[in-house]
């Protein structure tokens, strides 16, 4: 272990594209202290352009991430200073994920020309969006013909939210797309891409996290599944994965140095080093100092379920029914794996916006108060109004014959994908209140978290804690007390504000040599716990109870036909 003063003098930076914003730190490699932040919002996203909810349509607009990424670095190094800002060696980001986009041979998102600018279709595809449910179930049913399972690093079910049922839809729907697309390109790849400033998509290096995790690609079957597989699914995909390359690295090597112009943008040297991009949730896990055994629990507008296992542990072992599984993709040596529920943070997000309609449709026409008072009025309302429903829900008598809902506001994600089933709260009455209503959610999102550890432990890999992070966890106690009661596990939450900012400066300084290792930078870089919730046993026994009801409740919506 090398000495912390060889270290003092060396800052990274650590970019989170996340689904409504871009944060943005610098670390010291030190100790992990977080010396300048910037958080900025996605105009055209705040404001939903190109996207359609009623269809499951989230797009969002290249210019939000380039402005972004301008924006955050340019006031994290005027914040430095020009001395400080000079001790910059590498810079890595994270991205939402499968967050795609039709390029073409130079590598270039087809709405920045001028012809796509409006086209929805021509932009990132975010994550969530699921107009290609049909073509993710094909794939799923496509993979039964052949002698090798393509899906087992999937968990045997292709969905919606990843790499090649999109690309496949985009095909199928946009002419126009179609013969302007090379090929199909993840946001976290792209960053990199474009910063180092390469001009063929010869020379963009794929992220193994991204690539091993939704789009197929193993060593298995040395990279990609053969052109047969594609090509027999439909013929518009014929000859596709020689448009991607065999070119992929662990988000702990190097992608490039900052090119001139770049330099020039964001006020750094061009010897800054671009670490490869990878999502998110693997950065955030790697940014809470994820072990193995320990699941962290990312939770933003998705939740993202993070698990690391000694290779040795598994052998050959393929975990059915989650997000995905892969080698040395987050931590090397480790076994990767991934599950998640499609709407955390978001479900919260949903009940707000039903309990604010009348501020946003009434108060804002009202002819009493000036329109700079409404405004005001309506943020702090809505800013408030979670965390008093929590303090009035954890007030409220708990009985078995509460409400109860079922989380899957946008389906569920883990375990078993099945993107168009639907949520419901069941057991309403005229004394039903709003808080009764969080509390339900509340609830469900928890049970929704326990269905995926009880997946892992049926197959044999046990969970001994839950590892927080996100705004949710550091945010809102009733909610993470509730979490360690009905998993029966303590749950830590990360100290660090920006966990997948913080783990992609830990990648940063590891592609470029400061550390030998991501274990390594985690113990010198990470910020440690600030609060842990244990289980208390009776409330474990209570909601239990309330659990198999949830499970029950889901099945019957699984077989109804809304």
């Amino acid at each position: 272990m090398r000495n912390v003063l060889q270290q003092k003098d060396n800052f990274v930076i650590g970019v989170d594209f996340g689904t409504d914003s871009v944060r943005a730190i610098v670390a010291n490699t030190a100790d992990g202290e977080v010396l300048a932040t910037s958080v900025f919002e996605y105009p055209r996203w705040k404001e939903q352009l190109y996207c359609n909810p009623d269809k499951n349509q989230f797009r969002q607009h290249p210019l939000d991430y380039i402005e972004g990424l301008k924006a955050t670095i340019n006031t994290c190094v005027t914040e430095l200073g020009p001395e400080a800002a000079a001790k910059i060696k590498a810079l890595s980001l994270a991205t939402t994920g499968p967050t795609t986009v039709p390029v073409d041979e130079s590598g270039i998102p087809l709405s920045l020309y001028e012809e796509f600018a409006d086209d929805p279709d021509g932009m990132f595809w975010l994550w969530k969006d699921h107009t290609s449910n049909k073509e993710a179930e094909e794939i799923t049913e496509h993979s039964k013909k052949f002698s090798i399972n393509y899906l087992k690093p999937v968990g045997g079910i292709y969905t919606a939210e990843w790499f090649w049922a999109k690309w496949l839809h985009v095909l199928r729907i946009n002419l126009r797309i179609r013969n302007a697309c090379y090929s199909w390109v993840e946001h976290c790849d792209w960053m990199p891409f474009l910063l180092s400033g390469k001009n063929h998509i010869s020379e963009l290096k794929r992220s193994h996290s991204a690539a091993s995790f939704k789009a197929l690609w193993n060593n298995s079957w040395n990279g990609w599944p053969p052109n047969e597989f594609f090509a027999s699914l439909d013929p518009l995909l014929d000859g596709a994965t020689k448009r991607l390359f065999n070119n992929l690295a662990a988000p702990h090597n190097v992608a490039g140095y900052l090119s001139k112009d770049w330099s020039i943008n964001l006020g750094l040297d061009t010897n800054v080093l671009i670490g490869m991009g990878s999502f998110d949730c693997y950065t955030g896990a790697v940014g809470a100092q994820i072990q193995p055994y320990h699941l962290v629990k990312n939770m933003g507008t998705s939740s993202c379920d993070v698990l690391i296992v000694p290779k040795c542990d598994l052998k050959d072992k393929w975990v059915q029914g989650i997000s995905g599984q892969s080698m040395d993709a987050i931590v090397p040596g480790t076994m990767g794996l991934l599950a998640g529920q499609s709407a955390f943070g978001d479900a919260y997000n949903w009940l707000k916006k039903i309990l604010c309609w009348s501020l946003e449709h009434v108060l804002a026409a009202s002819s009493l108060i000036n329109d700079d008072y409404k405004r005001k009025l309506i943020e702090e309302v809505a800013n408030k109004i979670l965390p008093e429903l929590a303090l009035k829900a954890m007030e409220k008598p708990k009985t078995e014959k509460d409400e109860l809902a079922v989380d899957w506001l946008n389906g569920r994600r883990s375990p078993d994908a099945e993107h168009d089933v639907k949520a419901a709260f069941v057991g309403l009455n005229l004394s039903t209140d709003a808080p009764s209503l969080f509390n339900a959610l509340a609830e469900a999102t928890c049970y929704g978290a326990k269905a995926i550890i009880d997946r892992f432990e049926e197959e044999g890999l046990p969970i001994i804690s839950i590892i927080g992070a996100g705004g949710i966890a550091k945010k809102n106690p009733y909610i993470m007390q509730m979490l360690a009661d009905v998993v029966n596990l303590p749950v830590r939450i990360s100290k660090a504000q920006y966990t997948s900012a913080l783990g992609a400066a830990m990648f940063a300084a590891t592609a470029s040599g400061i550390f030998t290792s991501i274990e390594e930078a985690m113990q010198f870089m990470g910020q440690g716990f600030e609060t842990e919730y244990y289980p208390d046993k009776k409330r474990n026994e209570f909601y239990a109870k309330r659990y198999q009801k949830y499970r029950s409740l889901g099945e019957y919506l699984q077989g109804a036909n809304f």
